[in-house]
């Protein structure tokens, strides 16, 4: 582990995102963390400071420009070519195994790898068939994601293989902006006096990540909280059934977070957001209360106390139309009849 990661303890606010960075850490089978945001809200500074409330404290980054090859292992080309025998030369995932695996600007990846890196966060193990070569590995690890949404966007597929998903403030208050430049000046200023004086706070979060993991298995799946979570799902509209998966492995982590020996109402509301944020995208027909389908199915009839020369609000649409004015109307003249002759 080394000493030059910012604390996460003592990261100013954030509390949702270093929230859903610790279950992730508890259980990284929840599929990893994407964060949006604009730059220079310190994502990665949080990601670095995960990684020291692991074992490992392991931390790899995944450069933009990384191929296939660099990501998942390939063949040992010396071995191959001098010993004449194939030989796995270990990629970024078998790195990362037990840490924590940062991609920035993910969404710039082409979608092919963003589907390699999910699919490695979400089953915990690589496996390559590839130049020869048949390997299978551990790649348990914890997969940080972010993106600034004004770069690019993910496809909606990819973007529901993450299993959290949360959105950072560009516009943090005056007083949180100037204790976050603070801390920064402080730690940069005397990186060990800052931890040590960290030290305390830093640890107690570590051990309760620890003992949470610890806990984690003995917490049963249970059909109630299942049954809710698939209603809050069905509710939300949202499609397929992976939310569901991710939400109760989250609630399960969160139970585990607090201590306790069984998941509660509490922990299913407090991940609700981390889940449905990038998932929820219409509500179901049942989610619609009666009486409002009733009204929405039911023809427009004019209401008889307007007239029928009222203008529409101007808040419906109606954008450069000129209102009504009066115009004169001239009065028909009927052409001379003269009278026939005798």
């Amino acid at each position: 582990m080394t000493d030059s990661h910012f604390p996460l303890s003592a990261v100013v606010g954030a509390d949702d995102l270093k929230l859903a960075l610790c279950l992730a850490a508890i259980d990284p089978a929840i599929g990893g963390v994407l964060i949006e945001g604009p730059r220079g809200m310190a994502k990665s500074t949080l990601a670095r400071g995960l990684a020291d409330l692991l074992a490992s404290g392991l931390f790899v980054t995944l450069p933009l420009g990384a191929s296939e090859e660099r990501i998942v292992g390939t063949l040992d080309l010396d071995a191959a070519l001098g010993e004449g025998r194939a030989q796995f030369s270990p990629g970024l995932l078998a790195k990362a195994n037990g840490g924590v695996l940062y991609v920035d600007e993910v969404n710039l990846l082409p979608d092919h790898l963003v589907d390699l890196l999910l699919d490695a966060a979400a089953s915990g193990v690589n496996h390559i068939e590839r130049d020869g070569i048949s390997h299978r590995h551990a790649a348990r690890f914890v997969l940080i994601g972010t993106m600034n949404a004004e770069e690019g966007e993910l496809r909606p597929q990819l973007l529901d293989r993450f299993g959290l998903n949360l959105a950072l403030s560009g516009l943090p208050q005056p007083t949180e902006r100037a204790e976050i430049v603070r801390r920064r000046l402080a730690f940069d200023a005397d990186p060990p006096a800052f931890l040590q004086r960290w030290a305390a706070p830093q640890e107690e979060l570590r051990e309760r990540c620890q003992n949470a993991r610890e806990q984690l298995n003995s917490i049963p799946l249970d059909d109630a909280a299942l049954n809710a979570i698939s209603q809050r799902c069905f509710d939300a509209g949202v499609d397929g059934l992976r939310a569901d998966l991710v939400w109760l492995r989250a609630a399960r982590a969160h139970a585990a977070w607090r201590g306790s020996p069984q998941i509660e109402t509490e922990d299913i509301e407090a991940v609700a957001d981390f889940v449905l944020r990038h998932r929820q995208r219409h509500p179901s027909p049942s989610a619609t209360p009666p009486q409002q389908k009733l009204e929405q199915q039911s023809p427009q009839r004019p209401n008889s106390q307007t007239s029928s020369t009222s203008q529409p609000p101007q808040d419906e649409g109606q954008w450069g139309e000129l209102p009504a004015q009066p115009q004169t109307v001239g009065v028909r003249r009927e052409p001379p009849r003269w009278a026939k002759k005798p």
